[in-house]
């Protein structure tokens, strides 16, 4: 079995703001067989996504696949209020990068540059 980074295997990896106290990640696939490797993966678990952001799996306020979009929510506290003094994202459009990286165990190509898949 190989490992494909989810970047190659979703559509869409993107973060945004969801208020003055939470950010939202949306991982969205184009290819029902994609999403349902990537969701018996186990790869995206609260615990393993506080891991990878080094917060508190308390922080994790939503962390679900949601089957009619082929989708995956991830809504997180923010580190400190949106526009608060320090705080270097105001729209949180720049926290998806680590997602990309992640190693998804595939059985198949289903990278999103084949166009069989």
């Amino acid at each position: 079995m190989s490992e494909v980074p989810l970047r190659e295997l979703a559509q869409v990896i993107r973060s945004k703001n969801a208020g003055p106290f939470e950010l939202t990640f949306d991982i969205i696939f184009d290819r029902k067989a994609a999403y349902e490797e990537v969701k018996a993966s186990g790869a995206l678990t609260a615990e393993k996504l506080a891991r990878l952001y080094n917060i508190p799996p308390d922080d994790i306020l939503v962390a679900m696949f949601f089957d009619p979009a082929m989708a995956f929510k991830m809504t997180v506290k923010r580190r400190g209020q949106q526009g608060s003094s320090g705080e270097r994202d105001t729209f949180g459009a720049a926290q998806h990068a680590p997602l990309m990286d992640i190693m998804i165990p595939s059985r198949s190509n289903l990278r999103t540059s084949d166009p069989a898949s």
